[in-house]
């Protein structure tokens, strides 16, 4: 099983702050979802994912974000095993970006 890789909210904030197109996918569910996210990130829930695959860009990074970091982390594992190679887990989730805000 290859590492996931994975970004610091603190490292994404200023990525995003300097201008970078990122694609990032948020895998939360729609009420959590209703309370926040990051602009810019595409909701497709985590059980949604195989259904949308043609929706999620294959070359690149794909930053993927939920509340804590796990959901996340399984929906990197499960898109780099299709291929996805530049899948990154965002560590410490929404909860962790939003202790930043």
């Amino acid at each position: 099983m290859t590492q996931i890789a994975e970004i610091e909210t603190s490292e994404l904030r200023r990525r995003l702050q300097a201008g970078e197109k990122l694609q990032m996918i948020d895998v939360r569910e729609d009420e959590e979802v209703a309370q926040g996210m990051i602009e810019g990130a595409k909701h497709i829930p985590l059980g949604q994912i195989p259904d949308r695959l043609s929706e999620i860009e294959k070359s690149g990074e794909i930053i993927l974000i939920c509340r804590s970091g796990y959901r996340s982390e399984r929906a990197a594992e499960y898109l780099q095993q299709l291929g996805y190679d530049g899948c990154t887990n965002m560590v410490g989730g929404m909860l962790q970006w939003q202790q930043e805000d």
